[in-house]
């Protein structure tokens, strides 16, 4: 299963080309892919008008849910943190650690493109999707 971040999402619906959409277009309807309650938040945040928002929740209320946090994830979240902090690295964003955290706990992909995710993958084994460029 892939989750998908939304850095991707942000960019699909706002029509950006990026390789990380063009993914999220060859994907849907052929992968089975997941959306973060936390990640749902953020994108339906964005939008302006109440029908830009019904008909983004309708669309994304296809994919499964999956449940961020919970009280054994964000102590396992800030061990992650904490083990990338004594490697010299510090993520800007409690939320994208809460993200990667989860992916790497249920055996997740994550598709992104969001460069706060690249020390879990290199340092924690977050399985990414690969994009081409």
């Amino acid at each position: 299963m892939i989750l998908v971040d939304s850095s991707v999402w942000i960019d699909f619906f706002r029509g950006r080309q990026t390789p990380q959409t063009n993914k999220l277009d060859s994907l849907l309807g052929n992968e089975p892919l997941a959306m973060g309650d936390l990640i749902l938040a953020e994108v339906l945040q964005g939008f302006g008008t109440d029908r830009e928002f019904n008909h983004a929740k309708r669309l994304l209320s296809a994919l499964e849910l999956v449940v961020l946090g919970g009280g054994d994830l964000a102590v396992e979240a800030a061990r992650n943190f904490r083990r990338l902090r004594a490697k010299g690295v510090t993520v800007r964003k409690t939320v994208d650690t809460i993200i990667a955290t989860r992916c790497i706990a249920s055996n997740l992909e994550l598709l992104h493109n969001d460069r706060d995710f690249d020390p879990f993958e290199e340092h924690l084994g977050l399985r990414v999707v690969t994009c081409e460029a």
